[in-house]
Order: structure tokens, then sequence, then C-alpha cells
């Protein structure tokens, strides 16, 4: 093989590669076709973060603690809409990221699904972001942990685990 041969098989090697990459990335970004409902990427992403963010401030009950994760899941989506557009832009360019298998692979070290994903894992993840030299990372980890935690605590019924009585009555 001479060096003319090599860089061709590079080439066409890396031409593979790329159109691979891209094909598996159309895979998971691509919309459900038209005759099954839109995912909710933000509720599938919440269902692994928020657990791990808010232990030990959920119920323990599975019924009540399902009810708090929906709760927490629209009081995101609500603080997300009031956003001025390029806000909520970067918001929601952060959640399509991490709906990307492969890039949540790479950043996150999550393989499987946020629904699947196991909670020691999203917490090591989020660490990872927290504590990262990279700022970006930080912001990140810093965007999911107020949305989630102030959706959480804007909820009146998680006042009363804090002792909280509401705001007072001025008039």
């Amino acid at each position: 093989m001479n060096r003319r041969q090599f860089l061709k098989g590079g080439l066409v090697g890396g031409a593979v590669l790329a159109a691979g990459g891209a094909w598996v990335v159309w895979r998971d970004v691509r919309d459900a076709d038209a005759s099954s409902p839109p995912r909710d990427r933000i509720a599938e992403i919440l269902s692994g973060i928020a657990p791990v963010l808010l232990a030990g401030a959920l119920p323990a009950d599975a019924t009540q603690r399902s009810s708090a994760l929906a709760s927490v899941t629209v009081g995101v989506k609500e603080v997300i809409a009031a956003f001025p557009p390029a806000v909520r832009s970067e918001v929601n360019d952060l959640f399509r990221l991490l709906d990307i298998r492969i890039a949540r692979r790479l950043l996150t070290g999550i393989s499987t699904t946020w629904r699947d994903a196991d909670p020691s894992d999203v917490k090591a993840f989020l660490e990872r972001w927290r504590w990262s030299r990279i700022a970006l990372l930080q912001t990140g980890y810093f965007a999911l942990h107020d949305l989630v935690l102030g959706a959480w605590y804007a909820n009146e019924s998680a006042w009363a685990q804090l002792g909280y009585t509401g705001p007072p009555n001025v008039e």
C-alpha cells in the first residue's frame, strides 16, 4: 500500500464514519411519525434528574411522589415558557442535547434512557458538571439545578415540609 492508497482509504473510512454518525444523530433527534404523539423530552429528562436533585424532599408514597414529580415538570415548563426568547432557546438546546443518545453518553456517561438511569449515575454526572473546569458544563448544571429546585419550592405543597406557612398577608 502506498501513501496515496492510504489517504484514499482514510478519506473513504472517514466519510463512512461521518455518514453513520449523522444517521445516528438524525435517528435520535427526529420526531416520532405523524401517527404517534410527540415525545415530551423535558419530562423524560426530568424523570431521571429531578429525583436525584430532590433526594430527601420528595414524598415516600409512590403516588404522591409521582404527582410531585409531575408538578415539578409542569413548573419547569412554565418557567422556561416565561423566559425571554434567547434564554428559552438556550435552555431548550440543553434539553435537546441531553436527549440525543450519543451526546448523553459522551457528556453525562449515561447510556440508558433517562427513565431507566441509575440514580447514582445521574448523581455522579451532576457532580461532574457542577465541579467541571468547563464553564459551559457548570452553567448546564446550575440551569438544571435551579429549574428543578425552583419549580419544587414554588409549589405550595412543598412548603409544609419546610415549615413555611406561605407569604404574609399584607393588606
